[in-house]
């Protein structure tokens, strides 16, 4: 007999709230399956800041009313983390959406505010 598992909610998630939920999974099953754990290695590699932190800067960009800015948008920003109007540019180049320069370093301004420091 096999299950077919009935989808209730589809939404996109950014892989900090991915590792949070499998954080959740870790401590409620006691530990995780092969793919979980492979899943959890690749994203303690990326992910540059805490769960709070993400929500934070999400609020904070979709306070600035840009015109079409969608939430997979700025999800897909928490997960790359863009440092130069360039690598922003290259992000928006996959949709259709036409942000203004000065909108573009809005964002980027946000990100800088919780990207680590580099030391000198």
């Amino acid at each position: 007999m096999t299950t077919k598992p009935k989808i209730i909610e589809d939404h996109e998630i950014s892989m900090v709230e991915l590792a949070s939920e499998i954080a959740n999974i870790k401590k409620r099953d006691g530990e995780l399956n092969f793919r979980a754990q492979k899943t959890e290695e690749y994203l303690s590699q990326f992910i540059m800041f805490k769960p709070k932190d993400a929500d934070e800067i999400k609020q904070k960009i979709l306070k600035l009313n840009i015109p079409r800015m969608k939430e997979s948008y700025i999800i897909k920003i928490l997960d790359l983390m863009p440092k130069s109007l360039e690598e922003l540019r290259v992000i928006f180049q996959s949709y259709t959406i036409t942000i203004s320069d000065d909108n573009l370093k809005k964002i980027l301004d946000i990100l800088n505010e919780y990207l680590p420091q580099k030391k000198k």
